[in-house]
């Protein structure tokens, strides 16, 4: 499994916490780190994704919502909610990381942790949200990082 691959995992579990129990982030990456050890790197990132989902989570969720037809964020699935956050964020503030890169990431994270529909309901949503981002000049592919 890849490094970034493992770190969203991660970063899904820890959001789950987050969203269930409402502690503090550092609490449960604390907790995380000391009960499993990922690669220094993987670490890294995953603290990347948590913190940023938590510093942008009011305009992640205005985003989700106002690209999911007929459901809130309460209403969807808690893996699912948190799956949106985590590559939402991906796409508002994670220029290194192309569309579509983000979009596959949260389809497997939806088979591995959500249910049977899942998958397709998160594609849907990302969908909607790159196609808006796109058209208000957030688009990632059109200025991709120099290396």
């Amino acid at each position: 499994m890849g490094i970034r691959r493992r770190a969203r995992e991660i970063a899904l579990q820890v959001l789950y916490q987050l969203d269930a129990s409402q502690e503090k982030a550092k609490e449960v990456l604390d907790l995380y780190w000391e009960n499993f050890e990922p690669s220094q790197k993987a670490r890294e990132f995953c603290q990347r994704l948590v913190e940023g989902v938590g510093q942008n989570q009011g305009q992640i969720d205005r985003l989700i919502e106002e690209n999911s037809d007929n459901w809130t964020l309460k209403r969807m699935a808690m893996v699912d909610r948190n799956i949106l956050r985590l590559a939402t964020f991906e796409l508002l503030q994670c220029p290194d990381i192309p569309f579509k890169a983000t979009l596959n990431e949260a389809i497997e994270l939806a088979k591995k942790f959500g249910a049977d529909d899942s998958g397709s309901f998160i594609n849907g949503i990302l969908d909607k949200i790159h196609s808006i981002l796109m058209a208000n000049g957030n688009d990632h592919q059109a200025n991709p990082p120099l290396l």
